[in-house]
């Protein structure tokens, strides 16, 4: 078990403050309430292997954002980790090096996953909405999202996750179909269907967001012990 000292490190290094134990989950946490998500169509060749699937977004002019992008930013991680986390869309850092979540905000992200034992290098999968940054870092337009998210599609069910984490309103609201605020949505375990593939998911602010809103990183540590108490990590 890990000691109540290295909790206290990994909190302090993720800015959350205090210790908190992971509540039991049968009796103290709240009840994990089922939502339904979105069934996406359309969708009837093979999957792609995520190889393929990298190789066709590397090309991809499907929308005006082909003519300002350095590079497309398709995925970072392990493939086929039993965690993938879903994310907006690439900034400059992004941009530049082809990777996502890089520069501060993913430096918290990682903190983040390795509170509750998780990490890019071991058992998570990351990627975005959109595979190119959006010009002058603004938010990614409804054209934009419906042109990608088929990429997205293909390259969750290529992967194959057992949960998601959702983090931020386009990620969250693309993949649930709502346009609720992340807000409304914590708190609860979620689900995405995708062809008859559901898959869990959690959602919480993303890392950009909570950097400006430093205030709201506890409700993103209860957001990681509902992932945590999933058991698929």
């Amino acid at each position: 078990m890990t000691s109540t000292r290295s909790k206290a490190d990994l909190f302090n290094a993720m800015g959350i403050g205090p210790v908190w134990e992971l509540r039991k989950q049968e009796s103290e946490s709240k009840p994990s309430t089922m939502a339904s998500g979105v069934a996406f169509d359309g969708m009837s060749t093979a999957a792609l292997t995520l190889e393929s699937l990298r190789e066709s977004v590397a090309t991809c002019k499907q929308c005006g954002l082909c003519k300002t992008r350095k590079q497309t930013v398709f995925a970072d991680g392990m493939p086929h980790a039993p965690l993938m986390v879903v994310g907006e869309g690439p900034g400059v850092e992004e941009d530049a090096t082809g990777l996502p979540f890089v520069g501060k905000s993913g430096q918290l992200l990682d903190r983040m996953l390795k509170a509750i034992g998780a990490s890019r290098t071991t058992n998570t999968y990351i990627a975005n909405v959109v595979k190119c940054h959006p010009p002058g870092n603004r938010n990614p337009e409804q054209a934009e999202i419906e042109q990608c998210s088929p990429y997205l599609v293909q390259q969750i069910k290529s992967s194959g996750p057992k949960v998601l984490l959702l983090v931020g309103r386009f990620a969250i609201q693309t993949l649930l179909n709502t346009k609720k605020p992340v807000g409304e949505l914590r708190g609860v375990v979620h689900q995405v269907s995708l062809d008859g593939l559901d898959i869990p998911a959690v959602v919480t602010y993303h890392p950009a967001y909570l950097l400006r809103r430093p205030e709201e990183k506890l409700k993103a540590w209860d957001d990681l012990l509902l992932l945590k108490q999933q058991g698929l990590i």
